[in-house]
């Protein structure tokens, strides 16, 4: 397999985008989404991302768009302005090929660019031990499990929390 082009997002990727967080709202817990949004709504959190400045990025095989990652706010009052929330998903046929470690990498390294302090990882479903485990490489620690918070498939689901401090994280005041 070759190695993946890591890139910035663009409007020409939104269909491929769509398509694989559909197959993750159709068949997996990472999301506890139960209808998969269209093109349209899938365009419109596109540029909510990009308008607000966040990183949002792609990873290509061939030319061929399999994966995407972004930050996004994790909160929205004013005082969680330094800390963000990750979200990484992959085309089903990409999983366990190191890719959504690339991307998460490349993620933090954009994140610390543009000055966030901490991300926040939210993992649905405490089973997912693939995410867990590319979080734990990328230096995340366990804050905590909120058990049976998602009802999705007919069984309740976990949401796991971990953290990762950026940059200075809290040990300096940010530059507001």
């Amino acid at each position: 397999m070759s190695a993946p082009e890591i890139r910035p997002a663009t409007a020409a990727d939104l269909p491929a985008i769509t398509s694989i967080y559909e197959q993750a709202v159709l068949y997996g817990t990472a999301t506890f989404e139960l209808i998969p949004p269209d093109l349209a709504e899938m365009t419109r959190r596109f540029s909510v991302l990009i308008e607000g400045g966040f990183p949002y990025l792609v990873a290509a095989l061939d030319g061929r768009v399999v994966g995407y990652a972004y930050a996004g706010a994790y909160r929205p009052r004013p005082a969680y302005r330094f800390t963000v929330e990750n979200s990484v998903y992959l085309a089903p046929s990409i999983h366990r090929r190191g890719i959504g470690l690339q991307l998460l990498q490349r993620l933090i390294a954009e994140s610390v660019a543009r000055g966030y302090r901490q991300m926040i990882a939210v993992i649905g479903d405490s089973a997912n031990a693939g995410s867990i485990g590319v979080h734990t490489r990328c230096g995340f620690k366990m804050i905590g499990t909120h058990p049976d918070v998602g009802f999705k498939f007919g069984r309740w689901l976990d949401t796991v929390m971990m953290q990762l401090p950026l940059g200075a994280g809290g040990a300096t005041l940010p530059a507001d």
